[in-house]
Formats: structure tokens, C-alpha cells, sequence
């Protein structure tokens, strides 16, 4: 009778623990991924950015995070969501507007397999959409794949655009791309009171996009990525050195630990595959890319 007992009352405590872990996992349906181009991982040293800081307090983050070579807008774009490096997609240059080498493997929409094609072939209704400032973004998605594409003159049209559409359709993965902070670098230099001064005009843009999801009620069931193409030295990139490799990596949202500096190596085509883990996708065997594991409780 009292081994009975034991028995009921561990089946008892068993399913509370099942129950407990259910509810501090609360799926997550929605990924906002956010991209400064330009943004140097050095920038933290200088820059007032409060938004981005309060991220990392809430979340977890890496400083130390590394652009695939060159360290060049498009082969970096085309990496994060496509889970590979350029010897796969085929991306090489600043402005590649199709592969310069051949894709090693074509999806369905003819491109190198991206998060985009992933979500929807995986979950055919999702609400996906690309908001970006360089037109060069424009040519590193599958467009049949997506709901919203739209391309913005200004960054401060970009966090406008991206707060309405996650207002209204709230995205389950919309990338937000700002490019200020490039423009600047090549202007006047990177490392300038001016650089400076236009990375925390972006932090506070993100700061818009972060309340918008507020407003819309997604703050339980929704992760936000942080990350950047690559840094610069003088008033260019695309070279090798650690101000244009080294790019900021920062993520918050439930299930995500918090104030967790990430120790592990991370590349930028790690955030495809950590955005399938998140989004319960699975990725292609072509991608070399990793989840950041370490960054969930």
C-alpha cells in the first residue's frame, strides 16, 4: 500500500514538473531580426546605445561575434539567412545581386536555401516580411516567399515601416535591416564623433521597433536578434582585420537567458540556424551553420 502510494505521489510531482516546464516554454511565434549594416562590434565602446544595452541585460549577447570573409554587405546578408558561407551560396562581392560562383543547392524559389523558403514550405501561413534600406537586400530573398516587401529611403522610414507592420500583422519572422550607420562610415570614417553619433540614432530607432511589439502584445512570444553585416576601419570594410570582422550579437526574449555573455564561437550564418531552432524548423543539410545553444535556459 505504501509503495502504491509513493508511486501516485511521483506520478503527481512528475506531471506538476511537466506542467511547470510547459508553461515557462512558451512557444515562440514570432522573430524580429534586426540589422545595423555597418555596425562594428567596437562601437560599444563609445556609444550611448540604451536600448541595445537593456537587451543585453535582458538577454544574451556576444561581442565577439565574426562576418564571413569578405567583410562585405552582401556575401554577410546572404550568410545570416542562409546558413552558409559564400563557398556555398555563392554571394562574394559588396553588391552581389545573384551568386558569383553557382549555388551549391537550389530550393523550390531557385535561391540557396534561406530562413524565408524554410518557414514557409515548414508553416505555409506564416506572416513574413523583409523591411530594408539597401536596395542590395532586395536581391538576397526569395520574394515569392514573403508577404511584406518594402524598401525605405531613411532609417527613420525603416523603424516607422517596421512598427506599423508588426502593429498590424505581427510577423512570425520579419528582418529589419537599418543602414545609417554604413552610410556615415563611408562619409566621414568609422571610429568619428559622426559614426558614433549615427549608432545611437540607430540604437534609438531600435528602441522604436521594440516598443512596437510592446504595443502589439508579442513581448511573451517573441524573440528579438540583434546583429550587424560587418564593422569598418577608415571609411571602408571588406578587408581582414578585427574593427570590420567582429560584429555585436545580442538576443532577447523568452527562454532566453539573461545578462549571459555567450562564450562559444559565433558566426553570422549561425543566426539561420538559430532562428529555425527557435522557430521549430529544420534545417537543410547544405547549411554549416550551427544554433547558438548556449544562449537558452
Amino acid at each position: 500500500m505504501a509503495t502504491l502510494k509513493t508511486c501516485r505521489i511521483f506520478l503527481l510531482f512528475c506531471l506538476a514538473l511537466g506542467f511547470q516546464r510547459a508553461a515557462a516554454q512558451q512557444p515562440i511565434e514570432h522573430v524580429i531580426l534586426i540589422g545595423s549594416d555597418g555596425f562594428g562590434a567596437y562601437a560599444f565602446q563609445k556609444a550611448a546605445v540604451p536600448n541595445l544595452r537593456n537587451m543585453m541585460q535582458n538577454g544574451s549577447w556576444t561581442l565577439h561575434a565574426r562576418t564571413v570573409l569578405p567583410s562585405s554587405s552582401a556575401p554577410n546578408w546572404a550568410s545570416m539567412v542562409m546558413g552558409a558561407g559564400p563557398e556555398l551560396h555563392g554571394y562574394t562581392t559588396w553588391g552581389s545581386k545573384s551568386p558569383d560562383l553557382p549555388a551549391r543547392v537550389l530550393d523550390e524559389y531557385g535561391m540557396f536555401p534561406t530562413v524565408y523558403a524554410l518557414l514557409r514550405k515548414t508553416k505555409p501561413k506564416s506572416e513574413i516580411g523583409v523591411i530594408y534600406e539597401w536596395d542590395g537586400i532586395g536581391y538576397l530573398f526569395p520574394k515569392a516567399a514573403v508577404n511584406k516587401d518594402q524598401n525605405c529611403d531613411g532609417d527613420s522610414a525603416i523603424a516607422a515601416a517596421a512598427s506599423a507592420y508588426i502593429t498590424s500583422a505581427k510577423p512570425n519572422f520579419l528582418f529589419v535591416h537599418f543602414h545609417d550607420v554604413d552610410s556615415v562610415g563611408h562619409k566621414v570614417g568609422h571610429g568619428t564623433p559622426e559614426y558614433y553619433a549615427a549608432v545611437e540614432r540607430t540604437d534609438a530607432h531600435i528602441g522604436t521597433v521594440l516598443e512596437s511589439i510592446r504595443k502589439a502584445g508579442m513581448d511573451k512570444n517573441t524573440v528579438v536578434i540583434f546583429t550587424a553585416d560587418h564593422g569598418g576601419i577608415n571609411k571602408g570594410h571588406g578587408s581582414i582585420s578585427m574593427a570590420e570582422m567582429e560584429i555585436p550579437w545580442i538576443v532577447k526574449g523568452p527562454g532566453i537567458k539573461t545578462n549571459h555573455e555567450v562564450q562559444n564561437s559565433v558566426m553570422t550564418f549561425d543566426t539561420a540556424a538559430t532562428i529555425a531552432r527557435l522557430l521549430g524548423l529544420t534545417p537543410p543539410q547544405v547549411w554549416i551553420a550551427r544554433p547558438v545553444n548556449e544562449i537558452f535556459k
